[in-house]
């Protein structure tokens, strides 16, 4: 666990260079009372705050370093609906009934970026529902891609899925490298940073308090509520909603829920605008697209830049070796760009969770939390605040699998990194021969 000493330095990401005014806010500074406070302002912290506000409570949201600064300001940018198991998977292991719930989540999630994007008149965020297309690099992936095209057909009546050739989908990315694909018409792209920036101005506008630069430091129970201790002053709350997901060890307030994650750092380059380059027809219906690979890369671009990201980094830092594997794969998935220069290099952490699946709930009858959500947090973690704020006025939202009793801690958390080291090699093995 590291101790937070706001500020912390902007991340030198392509999102950065190009973000909209940012909304500004103080720090927190003498000592407030309000009926919840939110600790973390990502899409999370800022989405239980609104909803909490159309239910005629008061809330605060407290943000360690500046809004965007974490995961929601760093990300790929893409909008999904889809969670790390399929919803196949998710009806042999728990029922047909509890893989529709999970997937009208997902569809719900989808469709509230559309609804955010649209009251706050984010048009800075360019959003683009476009939908999604997972690559199959060998038969044994695409195999498992007609299966679940056919299953959510069958199953749940869902036929925004659809099967592309390898003919189609050399037209659709450019690359030879694919079998064949699963195109999904639900979700799209979007800029993180900016859409995180219109969230929080638009709640500013409405008079929701925000304070940057503000880690709570300390949280525990006080009379009939909580107190909460920053460097500039303390809030008392009735209750409070832990919402740092992967930047949970900044300091010990949030180490209810730390142990429950694991970390893990996922790495993105940008390419120089491709125009008037052999690269400027790549990837031109603007989707998301990611790979089968258990060690998933994925790809989209972004204006008239082509990004490149990948899992696989470890650490708190950035590293030149995952930036180097990340851009050589790159170029022997696309060798258009051997020549294309690359402008921006950043990464950012993903909160994994043990079963795969985010997790929200009470701590107890004064702490509510959301963690986990596994590297596809952008419509999730924007929609589930909704969910959140009815949660802390007593009411029990079907969630799904999403729904936990207990939060359960990770095995072995002491050595949690060779652990994902050891089971991310692997996975590189796996991939390597083709299972």
């Amino acid at each position: 666990m590291m101790t937070a000493h706001p500020p912390f330095p902007d991340i030198a990401s392509l999102w950065q260079e190009t973000a909209a005014d940012r909304p500004v806010f103080d720090a927190l500074s003498g000592g407030r009372h309000y009926d919840v406070a939110i600790i973390g302002g990502g899409y999370t912290g800022l989405s239980t705050a609104r909803y909490l506000a159309r239910r005629g409570l008061s809330a605060v949201v407290l943000e360690a370093s500046r809004i965007g600064w974490g995961a929601s300001g760093r990300n790929g940018g893409v909008v999904s609906g889809k969670f790390r198991l399929a919803f196949s998977e998710i009806a042999a292991r728990y029922g047909t009934d509890t893989a529709r719930r999970m997937h009208d989540l997902g569809i719900e999630a989808i469709d509230h970026v559309g609804e955010l994007v649209e009251d706050y008149g984010i048009a800075a965020a360019d959003y683009q529902p476009t939908g999604s297309l997972r690559c199959a690099h060998n038969a044994v992936s695409l195999t498992s891609l007609k299966k679940e095209v056919e299953w959510l057909h069958q199953a749940l009546g869902d036929r925004a899925c659809s099967i592309l050739s390898a003919a189609e989908m050399e037209a659709e990315t450019g690359s030879r490298d694919f079998l064949g694909g699963m195109l999904n018409t639900h979700g799209g792209i979007i800029h993180p940073l900016n859409f995180v920036f219109g969230i929080a101005a638009g709640l500013k506008k409405s008079g929701i308090d925000i304070f940057e630069n503000t880690p709570v430091t300390g949280l525990r129970r006080e009379g009939p509520g909580v107190l909460l201790e920053t460097p500039g002053g303390t809030i008392t709350a009735g209750q409070a909603v832990i919402a740092s997901n992967s930047y949970s060890d900044l300091t010990s307030a949030t180490s209810a829920v730390r142990k429950a994650i694991i970390p893990f750092r996922s790495a993105m380059i940008a390419t120089a605008p491709l125009s008037g380059t052999p690269g400027a027809g790549l990837l031109a219906q603007d989707r998301s697209y990611t790979e089968t690979r258990r060690m998933m890369r994925w790809f989209r671009k972004a204006g008239d830049r082509l990004l490149y990201g990948g899992r696989g980094a470890f650490g708190r830092t950035d590293s030149e070796s995952a930036f180097a594997v990340l851009h050589r794969a790159m170029v022997r998935q696309f060798p258009e760009l051997a020549g294309v220069a690359v402008t921006h290099r950043w990464s950012g952490l993903v909160a994994m969770t043990m079963d795969s699946i985010p997790h929200a709930g009470r701590l107890d009858d004064r702490i509510v939390y959301a963690v986990g959500y596994n590297g596809t947090g952008v419509a999730l973690a924007s929609n589930l605040g909704k969910h959140i704020a009815a949660i802390v006025v007593g009411e029990s939202p079907d969630l799904g699998l999403l729904t936990s009793e207990r939060l359960k801690p990770v095995p072995f958390y002491p050595i949690r990194e060779p652990a994902v080291r050891l089971v991310a090699g692997w996975y590189q093995f796996l991939d390597a021969i083709g299972r």
